[in-house]
């Protein structure tokens, strides 16, 4: 893989992460309308240059939330202390933590079944376009009222099960969670806090899993370079995503990003049709 192949990548991580687009789905039709097969051809590499995306992100969502995430670490330990919970910010971190259950179980349990069926990008076109819709819908119909402290149980289990749909390329993980909290009520700006909040053990967690994975077969040859450059380009792209989408999110709705999945899906399946590319990205 070349630097620029991981900048681009790295890039793409970092801001379709965060923006309603999926970035499972953009870090697969770039190399596919591209022509880029040195990750399916070298998966070892494929492994490790994703644990490096993740982990960018995973420091991007870190740094813009720092100080949020030390007030909720204090909040958890003095629960845990007290054994009750008191206060709204105690709430939110255990309701966190409970959205966290529901994808990393399914995650585990379907991740070979995701990586080999629902990675082709006809069917990215199809959730791309599918969820375009729901995200309309809601964003239409939804009552936009309650703060990010009034997260309830059946909130952020909801949530959590939104989450794990996620794992199909083309839905898109703070998509559909910040719909899903829209659809609970949640104010948008609300629902994009505690998405991007619901981010840092999530993409922590898979990022440590994954590293897990590849650790005791150390960096294949050649990888550091392009595995720095990924991770640095997701982390500042990463962060930048999150500052804009709850900046834009205070004014505006979510018109832009259903347009763009429509868009995005339509092209995918012209270049389909006209045998650009094949259909199984293979």
């Amino acid at each position: 893989m070349s630097v620029f192949q991981a900048f681009i990548l790295g890039l793409t991580q970092g801001l379709t992460e965060f923006l309603p687009i999926s970035s499972s789905a953009h870090l697969i039709i770039i190399p596919w309308l591209f022509n880029w097969h040195y990750l399916l051809d070298h998966p070892d590499f494929n492994k490790t240059f994703d644990v490096a995306l993740h982990a960018g992100t995973f420091f991007a969502v870190l740094a813009y939330f720092w100080r949020d995430v030390v007030e909720l670490l204090r909040s958890w330990v003095g629960s845990i202390a007290r054994r009750s919970i008191r206060t709204p910010q105690e709430r939110l971190v255990w309701m966190l933590l409970v959205s966290t259950i529901p994808a990393g179980v399914i995650g585990v349990a379907f991740e070979s079944f995701v990586e080999d069926r629902l990675g082709k990008p006809y069917l990215i076109a199809i959730m791309m376009f599918v969820f375009a819709l729901v995200m309309w819908y809601v964003d239409m119909h939804a009552r936009l009222q309650r703060d990010i402290k009034k997260v309830g149980l059946s909130d952020a289990l909801l949530i959590g099960f939104a989450q794990a749909l996620a794992l199909a390329p083309g839905v898109s993980r703070s998509g559909i969670t910040i719909v899903m909290g829209m659809a609970r009520g949640f104010t948008r700006e609300a629902a994009a806090r505690y998405s991007f909040l619901l981010t840092i053990p999530v993409i922590g967690g898979a990022a440590a899993y994954k590293a897990v994975q590849v650790a005791h077969h150390g960096l294949p040859a050649g990888a550091a370079l392009p595995f720095v450059v990924g991770m640095a380009t997701a982390a500042v792209s990463g962060f930048g995503a999150v500052w804009f989408l709850l900046a834009y999110l205070r004014r505006h709705n979510f018109a832009p990003f259903v347009i763009y999945r429509i868009l995005a899906a339509a092209a995918i399946l012209v270049i389909i049709a006209t045998g650009l590319r094949a259909a199984s990205g293979t």
